[in-house]
């Protein structure tokens, strides 16, 4: 099967980023850092509105705190980061933020419950519309995420295709899995970690979100355990 709405969301992702690129290089310091704030702000706002669609709050809480350990055990943000580095000397880039884009990007773009709804329209029924809408949003925002960060959004674009393709592939093994509830409670999941990244942007405390990233699948055991 072809998955052309998740195609379709990589292509917007690599448009809008492109574009943010252009813009990011012609602004002066000083506006870049008014982007990079102004990102902030409304990352904190989405992951609010994220977190507010909680249905049992010790859910949450356990699956960041076990998903932290586990992460930080692992040591994610640590592997993560070499393979970054790697990638960058690829391709011969020198941004330093490399890094923070494509984790952001990957986390702004996955963690919503549109990426599941979206995958289960397309994998069951055919109906990329959904992942059209959500292309829409996330190209927008590429724009903004590589004007700040750089050329690391773009790359996002690899984790990006292959977990959309896996939920669309998968579609009828999760349906029965991914209820409601749990949609919402991984929404709410996901949105702890979006407040993370405005943090992060606005440099009120640096958190190692990689680490974090295990919190999804405690998430997904705890709401089926609940």
């Amino acid at each position: 099967m072809l998955p052309i709405g998740t195609i379709v969301n990589v292509l917007a992702v690599l448009v809008g980023g492109a574009v943010g690129l252009l813009a990011g290089n012609r602004l002066p310091e000083r506006l870049r850092t008014l982007v990079f704030q102004g990102l902030g702000l409304c990352t904190l706002a989405i992951g609010i509105t994220m977190i507010l669609k909680m249905q049992n709050p010790l859910v949450i809480i356990f699956s960041m705190v076990m998903g932290g350990v586990v992460g930080g055990l692992l040591r994610l943000d640590e592997r993560f980061e070499a393979l970054s580095d790697w990638l960058k000397d690829r391709i011969k880039s020198k941004n330093e933020l490399f890094t923070d884009g494509l984790v952001t990007s990957f986390l702004i773009f996955c963690v919503g419950s549109m990426t599941i709804l979206g995958a289960f329209d397309e994998g069951l029924r055919s109906d990329p519309t959904l992942y059209f809408t959500k292309s829409m949003l996330d190209g927008f925002a590429a724009i903004a995420l590589a004007a700040t960060y750089g050329i690391g959004v773009l790359f996002s674009v690899i984790p990006l295709f292959l977990y959309q393709f896996g939920l669309t592939l998968f579609a009828g093994l999760l349906q029965h899995m991914f209820t409601e509830t749990m949609i919402a409670q991984l929404t709410a999941t996901g949105g702890v970690m979006i407040l993370g990244i405005g943090f992060n942007l606005l440099d009120i405390k640096r958190i190692p979100l990689t680490n974090f990233l295990p919190a999804l699948v405690f998430c997904v055991v705890l709401s089926v355990w609940f």
